[in-house]
C-alpha cells in the first residue's frame, strides 16, 4: 500500500534504492522496504516522532507540526522532480522509463546523475570559499540537513535510513540490516528509552596506541 507515492513513483524509487543497495549476496533495499520507509516518511506528520514507550507515534502540533508540514512538502517535491529528471535521463539515453530499463542502464543513468550531483556539490564549495575568504567546511561538520541535499544525495541518505533505522519508522523490515551487520537490536525502543538496553557494548573500543 503506498500512501504519497503514485505507482510509477513508487516503482522508479525502488528501482533505484534496489541499485543504491543491491542484494548481492544478502539483504538489500527491497528485502529491506527502504522504499515504504521514504513513502511512508513523504505521507505527512503520523509516523515522525516514535513515542519512546513504543505504543506509536507522537501527534505534532503547532509550530512543530508548521515546520515538518514546510519540511516534507519540500521533500515531496523533491523527489516528483527527482522522478522526472530520472525518466528524462533515461529517455534520452535508452529511449524508455528508468523502471523499464535493464539494472546496467539503471546503474549508467545514476551513475550519470551522480556525477551531476558531484559537480554541483564543487560548484557549492567554490562559492562558499569565494564568498567568505576561506575554505568550505567538511562535509560532516556542516549543519545542513536532507532538505539541503540534491536529490541523488536524498536518495542515498534515505536509502542508508531505510535499511539502518529502527523497524517502527517502515524500513529495516524484519531488521533485516541489523542481522547483515551483526547487530540484534533491541525488542523495541522503549528497552532502549527505559535503559534495559544498551549498545555500548557495540561501539569500537578505545585506542590505546595514542593515535
Amino acid at each position: 500500500m503506498t500512501r504519497f507515492f503514485d505507482e510509477h513513483q513508487h516503482e522508479t524509487i525502488d528501482a533505484a534504492m534496489a541499485r543504491i543497495i543491491p542484494s548481492d549476496g544478502g539483504p538489500g533495499a527491497r528485502e529491506a522496504g527502504v522504499t515504504e520507509f521514504v513513502d511512508r516518511y513523504l505521507s505527512g506528520l503520523a509516523f515522525i516522532y516514535a513515542k519512546p514507550d513504543g505504543s506509536g507515534f507522537l501527534e505534532l502540533r503547532g509550530r512543530s507540526a508548521q515546520a515538518w508540514r514546510r519540511r516534507i512538502g519540500a521533500l515531496r517535491q523533491q523527489y516528483e522532480e527527482g522522478v522526472g529528471e530520472l525518466d528524462r535521463r533515461s529517455g534520452e539515453r535508452f529511449g524508455a522509463e528508468f523502471r523499464r530499463l535493464s539494472q546496467e542502464g539503471q546503474d549508467q543513468v545514476l551513475a550519470e546523475l551522480e556525477r551531476a550531483s558531484s559537480d554541483q556539490e564543487e560548484l557549492q564549495e567554490e562559492k562558499a570559499t569565494a564568498g567568505y575568504g576561506g575554505a568550505a567546511q567538511p562535509g560532516l561538520q556542516e549543519p545542513a540537513t536532507e532538505t539541503g541535499l540534491d536529490f541523488f544525495a536524498l536518495l542515498v541518505l534515505h536509502a542508508r535510513q531505510g535499511f539502518y533505522a529502527d523497524p517502527v519508522y517502515g524500513g529495516n523490515r524484519d531488521a533485516v540490516g541489523w542481522r547483515h551487520i551483526g547487530f540484534p537490536g533491541p525488542a523495541s525502543m522503549a528497552e532502549v528509552h527505559s535503559g534495559e538496553y544498551s549498545t555500548l557494548e557495540y561501539f569500537a573500543a578505545e585506542r590505546t596506541d595514542g593515535r
